[in-house]
């Protein structure tokens, strides 16, 4: 249920009456009429924008619209009063009995409600975190992982077939150079001293990659040169530390579909194949690149190239797929995996990006439109740079990692459910702030606390009812007297419970998981701003001493809101408590 997808085919079937009785042109496109919570909710509980966006093409002033539809919509039991603001928008006030009908309805649809159809059941590709098997996972990775995770929940829980992939970049330099210095690390094994030159990787992470290498090939790759040793040791290193990143994800709560390699498109056709695509397509040449704007690099020249028209798609330049000296640019094994997912039959396409990908968001979404003909839209999110703190000082690097806090240390001192909700407390593309002594704080300033505290109240609530000898399964709590929430405090906790389903459907069409994370801490506090009335008015108390009528609903009301809590928290991967510890 929907409430605001019912008022609105309310008022666009008023505003079909209108034009069948000649108070508007026929065939007007209703398409833009939308009914919203007004800005400020001193001027009704609901508004639409119908006079608006009709009276052009209707040739009409908005205000006339206006007074012939609030006319209209005042004789709809639901709508007490419709009233004209301004230049002609529309507020609406409801029927108290339509917002205590939506307990009814969360308690009686339980998890379900809010779930959508949106969707339709269109296959979407979410690819998310892709770091470079190079070593474990650092703090950056822990927001993109958290986005990811959080928004395929939130796309599955509106109705879309939803696909969680990462991109193992193990086909560029950077894997042979962790291959050197997990052979650092099997010198060490063996007794020698290690030379981590500069551009290795430092981190102790790597000494029981050296240890495990001594196992299975003893000192007998001491005296190889490299070239004999290089391939073995890259592919080893690279499973070790994909089980590293795995084991890294699983502390987090996430779970990929697909992992996906890089170097599984290198020699199999692939890459060339997605060029032939878009060869055939017309939007491959050869040519020379003008050179950059601004200082021009040392080592620029003018050099012929294999280029992508790029241009024809929205981006700056167009953009080269394959170097002069026939070697593959970075960019060739991108296309030619975004290729296989268009080939793999995906309606959309979702990458999360980190910050420092900026970039290449418009030449990775010309590639996709070219691939598909315009029919698969792709999405990127960059995720922004996390600070962290502690004892509000810049929290130090780990020593096992080398130059970098892990998701590991971030875990291990907050916990999972900590760490998923704080990072997404901010949109994606805003810079976000962690401090490992804020996010543990029990106070109304900490979001995670707050939402969690509305939980466990209620089921503080649930089980005295119990022991008052209540009946407070769902199906009884639905079948309550609901007309007992009349208070102003009650009917605000209701009307935020109709938002919800409204909610889900605008997060996941704008592909924005922290829409959540923002709703819940609003619902906790219209929850907790009554809870703290009923401290002075003894009739908003939950538990009201015998009245078991009066008790139910109130209950209803409270177990409405645990409902769409443990839903929200749900999409967000962070389980509810029914108790504070």
């Amino acid at each position: 249920m929907n409430l605001f997808s019912d008022l609105r085919v309310l008022v666009v079937d008023m505003l079909a009456q209108m034009s069948a009785e000649g108070d508007l042109p026929e065939g007007l496109d209703f398409a833009n009429v939308a009914v919203e919570p007004p800005r400020d909710a001193a001027h009704g509980d609901m508004a639409t924008n119908a006079a608006m966006v009709l009276a052009k093409p209707a040739g009409m002033k908005p205000r006339d619209i206006a007074d012939k539809l609030a006319l209209k919509l005042a004789t709809d039991e639901r709508i007490i009063s419709a009233e004209v603001a301004g230049p002609g928008f529309l507020n609406l006030r409801l029927a108290p009995s339509l917002w205590q009908s939506i307990v009814k309805t969360a308690l009686n649809d339980g998890e379900a409600y809010g779930r959508s159809g949106l969707g339709q059941g269109k296959k979407v590709n979410v690819e998310f975190v892709s770091a470079n098997p190079t070593g474990p996972m650092h703090v950056g990775h822990t927001r993109g992982a958290v986005f990811g995770d959080a928004l395929s929940s939130l796309l599955d829980y509106a109705g879309f077939d939803v696909t969680r992939e990462y991109y193992i970049n193990d086909g560029g330099a950077q894997v042979d150079v962790l291959a050197r210095s997990a052979y650092e690390r099997y010198r060490e094994a063996n007794g020698l001293e290690p030379e981590i030159a500069d551009g290795l990787y430092p981190g102790d992470y790597l000494i029981p990659v050296g240890k495990a290498l001594k196992e299975k090939y003893g000192p007998t790759l001491l005296d190889k040169p490299e070239s004999e040793w290089l391939t073995d040791i890259r592919d080893f290193s690279i499973e070790a530390m994909m089980e590293m990143i795995r084991q890294d994800l699983a502390s987090l709560g996430v779970k990929m579909d697909v992992y996906s390699s890089e170097k599984a498109l290198y020699g199999t056709g692939q890459i060339e194949a997605a060029l032939e695509r878009l060869k055939g397509l017309g939007l491959i040449y050869e040519g020379v690149l003008e050179p950059p704007k601004g200082k021009l690099p040392e080592d620029w020249e003018e050099r012929e190239q294999t280029l992508f028209k790029s241009t024809e798609y929205g981006d700056d330049v167009d953009r080269p797929v394959m170097k002069s000296d026939g070697a593959w640019t970075y960019f060739a094994p991108d296309i030619a995996y975004h290729w296989t997912k268009v080939e793999r039959g995906f309606d959309m396409l979702i990458d999360v990006f980190g910050a420092d990908h900026g970039g290449y968001v418009k030449r990775m979404k010309a590639a996709v439109a070219a691939l598909s003909e315009g029919r698969v839209p792709l999405d990127i999110k960059l995720i922004q740079l996390v600070k962290l703190y502690k004892n509000g000082e810049p929290f130090k690097m780990s020593k096992r990692a080398g130059t970098f806090v892990t998701l590991r240390d971030v875990v291990e001192q907050v916990g999972m459910d900590v760490t998923r909700f704080h990072m997404l407390t901010r949109k994606n593309d805003a810079p976000l702030d962690f401090d490992f002594d804020k996010v543990l704080e029990q106070s109304k300033d900490n979001p995670v606390f707050y939402v969690q505290y509305a939980n466990a109240r209620i089921y503080s609530v649930l089980r005295k009812a119990e022991e008052a000898g209540l009946a407070v399964d769902d199906a009884t709590l639905a079948g309550a007297d609901l007309s007992q929430l009349s208070h102003e405090a009650e009917l605000a906790v209701a009307k935020t419970l109709a938002e919800w389903p409204r909610l889900v459907e605008i997060a996941a069409r704008h592909n924005e998981p922290h829409r959540v994370a923002f709703y819940l801490y609003d619902l906790a506090s219209a929850f907790h701003s009554l809870w703290n009335r009923g401290n002075e008015d003894t009739s908003l108390r939950f538990l009201q001493e015998d009245d078991a009528i009066a008790s139910q609903a109130k209950i209803a009301l409270a177990r409405a809101v645990a409902v769409v809590i443990s839903a929200g928290l749900g999409i967000l991967g962070v389980t509810p408590v029914e108790e504070m510890r």
